[in-house]
This record gives structure tokens, C-alpha cells and sequence, in this order.
């Protein structure tokens, strides 16, 4: 298990950094990058509280090797707004309350963001089915399903 030199592209940036061979890219991300936006839940790939985008696609980077994430785009919850703006599934969840200690909640956006890209009509079944690997236990959940059909009803028109 030695170190390996890679270069990264996160959040628009690409940097090298010396890994682990072995090492997770929440690892990377939280301790040589110091993006602690994305959470670490369960380290087990079942509370999505770890999401990241990779190439547009959530992954959970607590199960994600880093050296599998070389040539990639990587974007963390840090980079899914510009600004002082808020994404419209962030803005939604604020407005609505589906967020209590916010601990899921960075997970839960970049799941959703990439989720009402592809399914802008989205019912709210689908919602629910979209949100499964990503567990909450301050908010029952439907304030954050109010949410994010909130978000795409916005997003749509």
C-alpha cells in the first residue's frame, strides 16, 4: 500500500496529490482537501450522506477508490451553487424545512440535482424512489419529498 502521485479534477480545479493506494476519494476530499461538506455517515455506502457528482452521476465516495477517479470531473455540495445563490433543490429545502440538522442534506442535493435533470417531470413516487439510498433521521422525510417537487415544478418552467 504505497503512494501513488494522481491529479484530480474537483470542482473545476485539478491539482496532483500523493494517495493511498488503498483510499477512499471521502477520504481524499475531507483530509488532503479539506471539503468537509461531504459527510461521512455510515462509511458503508448506505446512508448517501457521502454523495458526490463523478462525471454528473452521484456516487458514494465513501465506497469510491480515489484512483478510480483520475480523467473524472468530480463536484462536492461546495460547487453545486454559484455564489451567494443557492441551487433550486437547496433553496427548496430551506423553504420548506426539509432540513433539521443538515446532515443528510448535502447528500440528499447531489442526489437530487442530477435526479431532476434527468427526470424534470418527476412524480412524486419517483421522488421517493430517487431518495432511497439516502437515509434522514431528523425529517421524516416528507419535507424534504415536498421539497424537491417544489424544486422541480421551479426547474421546469
Amino acid at each position: 500500500m504505497g503512494l501513488k502521485q494522481i491529479e484530480l479534477t474537483v470542482n473545476g480545479f485539478s491539482s496532483p496529490f500523493l494517495v493511498q493506494s488503498d483510499e477512499v476519494l471521502l477520504f481524499t476530499l475531507r483530509e488532503r482537501l479539506y471539503l468537509t461538506g461531504t459527510k461521512e455517515g455510515c462509511n458503508q455506502g448506505t446512508c448517501g450522506s457521502c454523495t458526490v457528482l463523478l462525471d454528473g452521476k452521484p456516487v458514494l465516495s465513501c465506497m469510491t477508490p480515489t484512483l478510480r477517479c483520475v480523467g473524472k470531473k468530480i463536484i462536492t455540495i461546495e460547487n453545486i451553487s454559484s455564489g451567494d445563490t443557492l441551487h433550486t433543490v437547496q433553496k427548496y429545502l430551506v423553504e420548506k424545512g426539509g432540513l433539521q440538522c443538515g446532515f443528510c442534506t448535502p447528500g440528499v442535493v447531489m442526489t437530487m440535482v442530477p435526479f431532476l435533470e434527468e427526470n424534470p417531470n418527476a412524480s412524486r413516487e419517483e421522488i421517493k424512489e430517487g431518495l432511497s439510498g439516502n437515509l434522514c433521521r431528523c425529517t421524516g422525510y416528507k419535507k424534504i419529498i415536498d421539497a424537491v417537487e417544489n424544486a422541480a415544478e421551479e426547474m421546469r418552467s
